[in-house]
């Protein structure tokens, strides 16, 4: 007797409150069957390492693969909260998310680029830009990222760090890369990577985007690198004439960690409703620093007692973004109203 091939069940997963639906199956992850299906869920790592992908259970079962506790806690788990990139249904399932792009997202594209330009902005963060191929039409939303396929299947995540619209006068993607020393992709940016070299992309990836149809005053909260995206928005809404009150608050264990710092105060001129907030945490006599003092993510408490009138759009790492998370909620922030993109580096998500 033949037995007929066992073929994986599919089951349903619905998105609330946008109704978007997909299927799944019990072989892959709930997140990476909603990629496949253009509905994009928020997620960060993708590794069961930051909680971006957090979700709430309102029907259904899963099956959690290996995470950390940091992103879902036992009793996260217990109340029904899933991480979507590791999480594998049972069932059909029901969420809710309310950061789910309805329309408009973006088709997901592998490709070949160049690497046009390599700036040194600071000691340790490369401005990078890359070339797109000449006939290739690459659309992504300011705050997303793109990840870089390296040899043995191995990933790295970065933002783009200007605007879509720069793209038609042929710009390039730029991005900043911070040095992490013994780390496989940036070891060889800042010592054996050339110009003119070729490295290959997948994208855009990623949920964090300004949220066009709200009117309220909005705080950028980023430390280090975590201003290459911030930088996108920022240039996004200068292109499109948005008008409303954004304060900018850039945070850095020295002076040089703001390494765009001229480019922000230029953009001051240009941007009459923007506020630019530099703080630094370690500062020595010798920085020659008469700025802001402390944590980055404080600064902001220190001067709005009261969020609940806010949109706070934070990245950078994943220690500022979730006490930041964390202190702003009690600080009368709306929960719906804190977007994150919180930069997991390898060496974090090995501290499991």
């Amino acid at each position: 007797m033949h037995s007929a091939p066992i073929t994986p069940t599919n089951f349903q997963v619905t998105i609330e409150p946008s109704h978007r639906t997909f299927e799944t199956t019990a072989v892959e992850t709930i997140l990476a069957a909603g990629i496949r299906q253009d509905v994009n869920l928020p997620y960060g790592c993708k590794d069961g390492a930051c909680g971006s992908c957090k979700s709430k259970k309102l029907s259904g079962t899963v099956t959690h693969g290996a995470h950390q506790a940091k992103a879902l806690s036992d009793a996260e788990e217990v109340q029904g909260f899933v991480l979507t990139c590791c999480a594998t249904a049972t069932s059909d399932v029901v969420l809710e998310s309310r950061q789910v792009i309805s329309e408009g997202a973006f088709p997901l594209k592998k490709m070949p680029t160049r690497v046009k330009l390599m700036a040194l902005e600071s000691a340790d963060v490369m401005r990078l830009v890359l070339q797109l191929p000449a006939n290739e039409l690459f659309q992504y939303h300011a705050g997303q990222y793109v990840e870089f396929l390296l040899q043995g299947g191995v990933r790295r995540s970065y933002s783009m760090a200007n605007a879509p619209h720069t793209q038609s006068g042929g710009a390039g993607l730029e991005l900043h890369i911070r040095h992490m020393p013994g780390g496989k992709f940036t070891d060889a940016v800042f010592s054996t990577m050339k110009e003119r070299e070729i490295l290959r992309i997948e994208g855009p990836f990623g949920s964090f985007n300004l949220r066009e149809n709200s009117s309220k005053p909005i705080i950028l909260l980023a430390s280090g690198t975590g201003f290459a995206p911030i930088k996108a928005l920022l240039e996004h809404m200068q292109h499109t004439g948005n008008q409303r009150p954004v304060t900018l608050y850039w945070g850095g264990r020295r002076p040089s960690d703001l390494y765009m710092d001229g480019w922000v105060k230029a953009k001051l001129l240009e941007m009459p409703t923007l506020k630019y907030v530099p703080v630094v945490s370690d500062a020595t006599p010798g920085d020659g620093w008469n700025g802001r003092c402390g944590f980055v993510h404080l600064a902001v408490l220190q001067d709005h007692a009261d969020l609940s009138g806010y949109q706070v759009y934070a990245c950078g790492a994943p220690i500022v973004v979730d006490s930041a998370h964390a202190d702003y909620l009690r600080a009368g922030l709306p929960d719906d109203e804190f977007f994150a993109d919180a930069f997991t580096s390898e060496a974090d998500k090995a501290h499991h």
